[in-house]
This record gives C-alpha cells, structure tokens and sequence, in this order.
C-alpha cells in the first residue's frame, strides 16, 4: 500500500466491510458528512475513550471528569465569541459552482509541496542505500530547504491574512499560486468571504415562545461554566483539571476525507486551570506529556510533528497541533493552547458572576488561566484505523490483510474457535469464552475452516485466536495464534487470561509514558 490515495480508499472499503463505519442514513442514500460507527467500530472507539480517560483522568489525581449538556444558555456563545468570531473563510467557483474554505485550499497546495520534499527523500535514499541519513537529508538538502522555505512563507502570509481578516490578500495568495478547482481546474474563483459554523436550533413549546439556541460547536464552554461547581464540591487546588468527552456540532461546508472533518463529531477535552504567569511551564509540560501518550500506542514516532501555530485564536498566547501523517498528508490531530484568562473573564462579564480562585498561599483571589489539550476522537479513530490496515504477502505467495491495531485498543482482544462443530470442542470453547468474559470483550465463531476464521479475525484486529482441537480433550491445552506474527503456540487453558491480559492491558501501554 504504497499509494496514500490507494490506501484510503482501501481504508474507507475495509471500514464498511467490516463493521467499523457506515455512512449515515445510507438506505435514503445517505447524509454528507455524517457517520455512524458499527459493531466493531463502536468497540475501537471505546476503548480510544477509555485510554484517553484513564491517562487523563485515572493517572492524574488533580484531573476530574465532567459531562456537560450539549444545549447551553445561548448567551455563552456570545461571550466565548462563537457568535462574532467562529467562521470559516469560504471561496466559491463560478464554473463549478463548488464551494471550498480558501486556507484549505491554500494549505493543501502546501501538502503537494511536502509530497515534494518526501520524493526527494526517497530518491536520496534510493541513492545512498543503507548509509543515508534522512534527517540530515533533509536539513541540509538544497531544494528540500527551498520547498520548505516556500512553505513556511505561504503559511505565515496565510495566518497573517486570516488573523487581520484580510480576506482580499487570502483570494490573492491563492491566484498567485494559481491554484485551481480540485473538480472542473477552473481558476475563476469569487471573493473569500466569512461563514458562521453553528447550527442554530429552538428550545420551547411554541413557536411565539420559543428561545433560539445553538448546539454546542465545542465541549469546552462546559467546563468553563462549571469552573466554580467543580472546583468548590471537589475542594480543587490550583493547578487543577476538568476533563470531558463529548459530541460536538459544526455547520461544515467543506467535509470531506472521510470521518476526518465531520458536521457530528466528538472531543476528548481537557481544560487545566493554572497560576496566571505560569502558563509556559505549563504549555511545554502538556506538549510533551500529550505527544508521550500518542507514542505509547507505538504507532510510529515519525509519524507524529509539532505544528506551531502563527495565527492565534482570540483568546489564546501559545499554541500548538500534534500533527499525525495521514494517507493524505500530516494534519491536526490534538491541538495544545495557552487560552490565557479569556474564557473565565468572559463568562465573569455576561453573567455578572465572579468565576475566580481565591488562593490561601497568597490570600487573594485571582482568574485562573487556562491550559488546553483538545484531541478530535473521530480523528483518532482514523489515524489508529489507517495506520494498522496492512496488506501482507505471506510465504506460500498468498497474502493476508490485517488490522494492527494496538492491541489495548482492539475491538476484541481474543476470539474462540472450536477446530469443528463436534466431539465436544464447541461445548469447552464456550466454557473458556464464557470464562474470558470476564476480563476481556471476546467474540466466538466456528463457522468455515478455521484457516478463514483467522483470516476474519486478522481482518478486524484481534490481537489473539485460541483454538479448541481434539489435543484439548487430552491434555487441556488449547492452540493461541498472535496477530501480528502468527505464531502459534500451545498453552494450557488456565494460562490463557494471564497472557492475554499481559498484552492488552492498558497498565503495560501506559507505562510507556
């Protein structure tokens, strides 16, 4: 799977084949950019949730949970500056008719300029065989330097643009760079103008009476809410967090890529309230601690970078995405912001409420700042999914494709095959599934050769197979078969859970941190 093009289409294939994501309503033909997770999507996506919450919440005694209404008083939006402030840049083309945001645009021009600098890597290390040094290929590199030189000066006019609502210099740069319709290459494009994300919604009985809401674009505004609950029942000290997962809404005109950018999608957030002058402390700590718990799912440190942002929001002084290569090019994946006091300060003025720390080491009160970690659970989803599916050519010139997924994420951590439907071994396979349930999500099939069997479970993600045959009538053991290498080796029945577990378990992941 060489071809990033290739490969997410087989990505998007193997999602609907298998049971991890359908399109949304897709019996009426389906509603664009909407999703919905099957049976064994629904389980991945779990056990993300629950890895995130247990590194966060359950490792952290200072990080408490919360989950927050999805409708809020609509006030809040006007205070957090969605109802000013949260647009996108829109640009229409008059042949096609197609409707795009004009920094995507921009900022995938700048991706086929990194598709570039990896191609000139590859034909470096092509050229300089085992001894090449690709890091310092590409530091010390002539035209790698001016590609990215390139890029970086198109990024910062871009943020520059954006950040002064510029939006005649945004059209500029892109006929500069002559950039084209994706659709019909036409370059006839209208002005960029700004367009509002929320949806709008009524809360009420009747029409006359009826008050107008939004549905929340982000979980944050949650916890902001409910600093002071949180912080007085919790008997909270600075420093201090709330974290929350949850669905989130945006009126997005340009979805695409899949579950990448949805209108319906979910967060795991987690707001840290800190000593105002602290925040760069505290911004380099979750840079690292953020970009640690990615690594510990060993999906390849290459495969993660830091984008640091030149275009800041409103209410933040630092930020930062963790940015992970996707099959179309390295994009957001968890953004880390220093959102300074702006959120507590706003709600203070358009509630009329204090929402303030009083500190008994210097008796007096003060505005907590605030430090972020933001990461999209749907993104997650797909860089795990996309990152695991392999095609591999087996030594009998067969070939399988499997799910390598992280173990302590898969779906189901074993399934149980009785070797045929007789002699009694579908009566002991159900007694061991029966006994693993306990501990782990499992699944049982004894339909087809149990060749195919492994197949299917390859195909899904299951780190493990065990195997009930006529040698299990005899002496106990059973036959378990690893994913990853397929190896198979014979182990009594009672040592089962125990090896599972030492593979699966979130405890031996985390530890990595």
């Amino acid at each position: 799977m060489n071809n990033p093009q290739e490969h997410f289409k087989k990505v998007i294939s193997h999602a609907k084949e298998y049971g991890f994501v359908f399109q949304s309503s897709e019996v009426y033909d389906g509603l664009s950019a909407v999703y919905d997770y099957g049976q064994n999507g629904v389980e991945l996506k779990k056990n993300i949730r629950d890895y995130w919450w247990k590194a966060m919440v359950q490792m952290n005694t200072n990080i408490v949970g919360l989950d927050a209404a999805i409708f809020m008083h609509p006030t809040t939006w006007k205070a957090s500056g969605h109802v000013d402030a949260f647009n996108d840049p829109l640009i229409d083309n008059k042949d096609s008719k197609k409707r795009y945001r004009a920094d995507v645009l921009v900022e995938d021009y700048c991706a086929k300029i990194e598709q570039k600098i990896e191609k000139e890597a590859k034909k470096g290390k092509k050229r300089f065989g085992e001894g090449f040094d690709e890091v310092e290929f590409l530091a010390t590199n002539g035209r790698v330097l001016g590609y990215r030189k390139k890029i970086d000066a198109i990024l910062k006019r871009l943020g520059k643009s954006l950040g002064e609502e510029d939006l005649a210099d945004v059209k500029a740069l892109i006929e500069e760079l002559e950039i084209a319709d994706p659709v019909s290459g036409s370059r006839n494009w209208t002005d960029v103008k700004q367009f509002n994300l929320m949806f709008g919604t009524k809360l009420g009985a009747s029409a006359d009476s009826a008050m107008d809401l939004y549905l929340r674009p982000e979980t944050a505004q949650g916890i902001f809410v409910n600093f002071l609950n949180v912080q007085k029942t919790g008997r909270m000290k600075i420093p201090f967090g709330i974290a929350q997962t949850g669905k989130a809404f945006r009126n997005e005109i340009v979805a695409r890529q899949f579950i990448f950018r949805m209108r319906e999608f979910e967060q795991m957030e987690m707001q840290f309230f800190i000593k105002p002058g602290t925040q760069s402390k505290w911004y380099n700590h979750w840079k690292q601690a953020r970009l640690k718990w990615h690594l510990s799912l060993g999906m390849g440190e290459s495969n993660y970078r830091f984008h640091n942002h030149e275009k800041l929001a409103h209410y933040a002084d630092s930020a930062a995405d963790i940015e992970f290569k996707f099959p179309f090019g390295f994009k957001e994946l968890e953004g880390i912001h220093s959102r300074t006091d702006f959120d507590l300060s706003q709600h203070e003025k358009y509630a009329g409420k204090k929402l303030q720390f009083f500190d008994p080491e210097e008796n007096k009160n003060y505005t907590p700042y605030v430090l972020e970690t933001s990461i999209g659970l749907d993104r997650m989803f797909l860089a795990v999914f996309s990152n695991s599916l392999q095609e591999e050519a087996l030594e009998n010139n067969s070939s399988r494709t499997v799910l390598k997924i992280p173990s302590v994420l898969s779906p189901y951590k074993a399934a149980v095959l009785p070797l045929v439907k007789k002699d009694g071994l579908p009566e002991i396979a159900q007694t061991i599934l029966k006994d693993l349930q306990w501990d782990f999500n499992v699944i049982y099939d004894e339909k087809d050769a149990v060749g195919r069997r492994y197949r299917r479970q390859d195909a899904i993600g299951t780190p493990f197979c065990v195997t009930v045959d006529h040698q299990t009538l005899e002496d106990n053991t059973v036959t378990l078969r690893y994913r990853d290498s397929m190896e198979q080796i014979r182990v009594d029945k009672k040592e089962i859970s125990k090896i599972i577990n030492q593979e699966v378990s979130a405890k031996n992941w985390l530890n990595k941190l």
